[in-house]
């Protein structure tokens, strides 16, 4: 097989590319004056099973078209199958119609990474699960549950945990966390949301009196949600909060309002290249997903279970 990387994440296309100890494939992603995107591959992939790495992160647009037109270069290019390994799936949290007159933009994309070539999709954490129904092509979505459940037990064994999901739509990604954390309690934060990128914390869902609070999510984007709930579980009786996302969007002034939120740290998956200001922050910590990912490629390749990655 080979691996591919486009250049929203090279960390982490070099860092999976390490675990599977092999070499990126040479090729190049540029742009031209008026900002078009061209892809060429500098070497032989007629028959490979190849894998393309590309979240498609800030900037969306841009990221998302370089993962098309790589896919179509390497299709032209006659490989043998496509795997499209997107840790941060963009435009999925337009996974449903909000409103009148709206667009399905996640099932728009699936589309086209479908069309473009890709044979297969392998994603981490993916915003909603029927998302994986939207493609019409094999789709493995990774959960990185075992990485942070790892993480938690390592540093706050003996601590009175719960789990805690932001919101009811999280409950599920929640339970699945307090059942590895050896079935820690679970709660809920109960928020109504009154215009987007706003929320308003009402109540707590759940005794998290005296316990030392995780909280779990799959994005974190402005960190208004986050940071409100990280206060009203204080409010309640914790005694501390500690939150536990898989993809750090944190745009705009995010980094700033979890440094100055009651947070006692933000632990984040580099599935997005983390930002200066992300990695300079005391209270953002990274953990590295390319173990995960290089053994699900690994696995994919050799035809062999993914699902027990999990159990």
């Amino acid at each position: 097989m080979k691996i591919m990387a486009g250049n929203s994440n090279l960390p982490l296309a070099r860092a999976i590319a390490s675990y599977l100890e092999l070499p990126l494939t040479d090729a190049s992603v540029r742009r031209f004056a008026d900002e078009e995107i061209f892809v060429e591959i500098h070497e032989n992939v007629r028959g490979e099973d190849l894998f393309i790495m590309q979240s498609t992160s800030y900037p969306a647009n841009d990221n998302l078209m370089e993962l098309l037109i790589s896919i179509d270069a390497c299709r032209r290019a006659s490989a043998k199958r496509i795997t499209a390994v997107i840790p941060y799936f963009g435009y999925a949290r337009q996974d449903r119609k909000s409103g009148s007159r709206t667009p399905i933009s996640a099932k728009l994309v699936a589309n086209l990474i479908t069309e473009a070539g890709a044979n297969r999709v392998l994603s981490v954490d993916l915003h909603a699960g029927q998302i994986q129904g939207f493609f019409d092509i094999p789709t493995d979505n990774l959960f990185a549950a075992p990485v942070m459940s790892a993480d938690i037990l390592a540093r706050y064994a003996g601590r009175n945990l719960v789990v805690v999901s932001p919101d009811v739509g999280g409950v599920v990604r929640a339970r699945a966390l307090a059942k590895r954390l050896d079935n820690a309690p679970l709660a809920i934060v109960d928020k109504r949301r009154e215009r987007a990128g706003e929320s308003e914390v009402m109540n707590i869902i759940g005794d998290v009196s005296g316990r030392a609070c995780i909280l779990i999510d799959d994005i974190i984007d402005s960190g208004g949600t986050l940071c409100n709930a990280a206060q009203a579980l204080l409010d309640a009786g914790a005694t501390s909060v500690a939150a536990y996302i898989t993809h750090g969007v944190l745009s705009g002034g995010a980094v700033a309002r979890v440094d100055g939120s009651a947070l006692t740290e933000l632990v984040i998956t580099d599935t997005i290249l983390p930002t200066d200001a992300a990695k300079e922050s005391k209270r953002i910590r990274v953990l590295p997903i390319a173990p995960l990912i290089g053994e699900a490629v690994r696995r994919i390749a050799d035809e062999s279970s993914v699902s027990s990655l999990f159990d």
